[in-house]
């Protein structure tokens, strides 16, 4: 599970990270370290002094920015009941008394989590899973800790499974509806990629391939600062250069665990080339772009123009698909005339 460790102190997280990973995957935020943050997905724990108005005032700035996090645990001692006050005025689900309680409680999250995901339909509870997943990978990435193969075959498996019992565009919907940012990306682009497998009759072992090239393709954007990652806004020049490096930085990530095959390298590092030679890292021409680069290629683009971004909504897929017919020289033809019934279907 995703804890987001929201501090007015950073000689807190040491400890907090101690008592909780490898259990769970910490990310830590020290109050007033920089901009307010938009935190997805997780757990919210917070171990401040409430009674100082500086803090106070940062929470206040943290809350509304909240996404899709029901649960907010504060650390308060017991006899400091003003505390306990303020902290459920600043919406405070539960309170305890110090940090180390915060792991029974964290178990209580997750039993509850399990009896709703059992009671959610098939459907949602692989999209559930499925960002639970991606969550997973990237906060390891982001803590330093080695992913493993089984990890992003897990992600994709679901996303398989959520693919194959309900078609994409119940898919496409159930991820924009509850997912934002990174992880919804991630999401859809599996989604589409598995859907391009499936319509042109990939056995199931090249449809799971291209399945987990799709699910690790964005993971060296577990590197890039958040500023960039979570901008409400398009980026400028600068952090578009910063951007452009999740490709390598991805590719250098995984290279050195063995587990992941050359394909996989091949479709983390390649997946922003075109056949013109216009891409990046490489700019790789032609021939030189394997099959599994083109197609994933082609469900990134689709899946970035379909998903909704704070600064624009989702595009329609009929106007999706005519952009990438308009990628000519740059896409394959072919590919891009088979993936119609995928885009519109």
């Amino acid at each position: 599970m995703l804890v987001h460790f929201v501090t007015d102190s950073p000689n807190k997280i040491p400890a907090i990270r101690a008592m909780l990973e490898p259990e769970h995957a910490v990310r830590p935020h020290v109050l007033g370290a920089g901009g307010a943050q938009s935190l997805s997905n997780g757990v919210l724990v917070v171990d401040a002094d409430l009674r100082q108005a500086v803090p106070v005032e940062h929470l206040k700035t943290v809350m509304r920015n909240l996404q899709r996090i029901s649960e907010k645990l504060f650390v308060v001692q017991s006899h400091l009941r003003d505390m306990i006050a303020q902290a459920f005025a600043l919406g405070a689900t539960a309170v305890v008394s110090r940090p180390r309680e915060v792991v029974a409680k964290l178990e209580q999250v997750e039993l509850a989590e399990r009896a709703i995901r059992a009671e959610s339909s098939d459907s949602m509870s692989e999209v559930a899973n499925g960002a639970e997943y991606f969550t997973s990978l990237f906060s390891s990435i982001e803590a330093g800790r080695r992913i493993t193969l089984l990890d992003a075959e897990q992600a994709t498996e679901e996303v398989i499974n959520g693919v194959k019992r309900s078609g994409l565009n119940a898919w496409l919907d159930d991820v924009r509806r509850y997912h934002e940012g990174t992880f919804q990306h991630c999401l859809l682009v599996t989604g589409v990629a598995v859907a391009f497998g499936l319509q042109v009759r990939f056995p199931d072992a090249d449809v799971k391939r291209l399945g987990l090239a799709a699910t690790l393709h964005d993971v060296g954007k577990a590197r890039i600062p958040l500023a960039i990652l979570d901008k409400p806004g398009r980026l400028d020049p600068a952090e578009q250069e910063v951007m452009n490096r999740h490709p390598v930085i991805g590719y250098e990530l995984l290279q050195s665990i063995p587990e992941f095959s050359p394909e996989i390298l091949d479709g983390v590092r390649h997946h922003h080339e075109y056949l013109d030679g216009s891409g990046y890292p490489d700019g790789l021409k032609g021939s030189e772009i394997s099959d599994l680069v083109r197609l994933l290629t082609i469900s990134d683009i689709f899946a970035a123009l379909v998903e909704s971004r704070p600064y624009r909504p989702s595009m329609p897929k009929q106007d999706a698909y005519k952009i990438l017919c308009d990628m000519d020289g740059k896409l394959e033809g072919a590919l891009v005339r088979a993936f119609r019934k995928v885009a519109l279907g």
